[in-house]
């Protein structure tokens, strides 16, 4: 994936950051501050998700901003930090943020049950190379603004990705990103079949209600 490492002497360097990126990315804000604010857990509500999405349905909009802001700063971090240490500063910042990105899915404290990726997804790009960040989140207000669908503006940006970052030029960080845009496919499969069956809710539904419940945060 990267130019220039190897395994045999970065092995440990590289191990080291995906465990760093790991326990920054299995930092539960949206759990931690829905109980903060008094309304109990936030994998009772909703989809269960620990995500931005899903906070909102409890619906303290500062909770889920607090939420989207605490998991994009997972992803900052992971990569802000790994980036200064060792020879290859550019692959042991990427395996950081794919340490963060699996921690922020797969929760050890949480039973490996964790949000969706897309805030973290936002975190890492911002900080390998910023402008992709900037052009993700631009991809997903349009298409959120058109289709009013959470998910399918998540879905759309991911996708366009690496196509975005292979425009620039960016071939290193395309390898990064391709398979976390496959994990975000694989974490939204249940709002795809939504979407395809034209049962996922658009953004703005009302909480307590049967389309606010099923929907699915990140």
């Amino acid at each position: 994936m990267f130019e220039g490492v190897t395994l045999a002497t970065d092995g440990p360097w590289l191990a080291g950051a995906l465990i760093v990126g790991y326990l920054l990315g299995s930092i539960p804000f949206g759990l931690l501050l829905t109980r903060l604010a008094g309304l109990g857990d936030i994998r009772d509500i909703g989809s269960g998700s620990i995500g931005a999405t899903n906070a909102l349905r409890t619906g303290n909009r500062w909770v889920a901003a607090g939420t989207l802001l605490g998991d994009a700063g997972k992803g900052i971090a992971a990569v802000l930090i790994m980036r200064e240490f060792g020879a290859h500063p550019i692959p042991m910042a990427g395996v950081a943020g794919i340490g963060a990105f699996l921690g922020h899915l797969y929760p050890v404290w949480l039973k490996f049950k964790g949000g969706k990726g897309v805030a973290v997804f936002i975190g890492i790009l911002l900080a390998l190379y910023w402008p992709i960040g900037l052009l993700f989140c631009a991809t997903w207000l349009a298409v959120a603004i058109v289709g009013r669908y959470s998910s399918l503006s998540a879905l759309v940006a991911a996708l366009l990705t690496p196509l975005y970052l292979a425009w620039l030029d960016q071939w290193q960080l395309v390898a990064l990103s391709v398979p976390l845009v496959v994990l975000i496919y694989w974490a939204h499969r249940e709002n795809i079949a939504r979407l395809l069956n034209g049962a996922e809710p658009k953004i703005g539904a009302k909480k307590n209600t049967p389309e606010a419940d099923s929907e699915a945060g990140q």
